[in-house]
């Protein structure tokens, strides 16, 4: 298994994926970034090999001890990061440094393409930490502004056993 951290959480990947932590790439900080204010990168991009060459976009969120103060944005918010990354990808083929190239070929090279929205909530509701998010309202609104991107985004957290990679503490 291939492990990366994101936001204090250590996600797990099959061997045979292609990997990176897309918001740490010398080529979206020193480049892409100051292309014009306000541009923003998912945090991991990730191809599965083995189903028909699937380059996923990953946002990570964890709101267990500090809650977001504004809900409603949060698909907004998912929605640009991978509008913008994914505009990324082409450059980065071409400019980044080796390593980044190589897997922004390996993302352009995909057949397919998928967004998962990584949610970690308070597992109890309570009054210091409520559960202020619903998933399946942040799920059909992002559905919603990214259709021609991906049709079925995904909504998960670490105990979901819908998605193919393994999400530890």
């Amino acid at each position: 298994m291939k492990e990366i951290e994101v936001d204090g959480l250590q996600f797990a990947f099959p061997d045979d994926w292609t990997l990176g932590r897309y918001d740490d790439w010398c080529f979206y900080k020193n480049q892409f970034h100051r292309m014009w204010q306000g541009i923003k990168a998912v945090d991991l991009i990730a191809v599965d090999a083995e189903r028909r060459r699937t380059l996923w976009f990953i946002e990570v969120k964890d709101y267990r001890r500090q809650q977001r103060t504004k809900p409603s944005d949060l698909p907004d918010e998912v929605a640009r990061k991978v509008y913008h990354s994914s505009a990324a990808m082409l450059p980065a083929k071409a400019h980044a440094v080796s390593e980044e190239q190589a897997v922004a070929k390996k993302a352009c090279g995909a057949r397919d393409l998928r967004v998962v929205l990584h949610l970690e909530q308070p597992r109890k509701h309570t009054k210091l930490f409520p559960r202020a998010i619903n998933p399946t309202i942040v799920q059909q609104k992002l559905r919603s502004l990214i259709k021609p991107i991906d049709p079925h985004p995904k909504v998960v957290d670490r105990r979901d056993r819908n998605i193919r990679w393994q999400v530890v503490q």
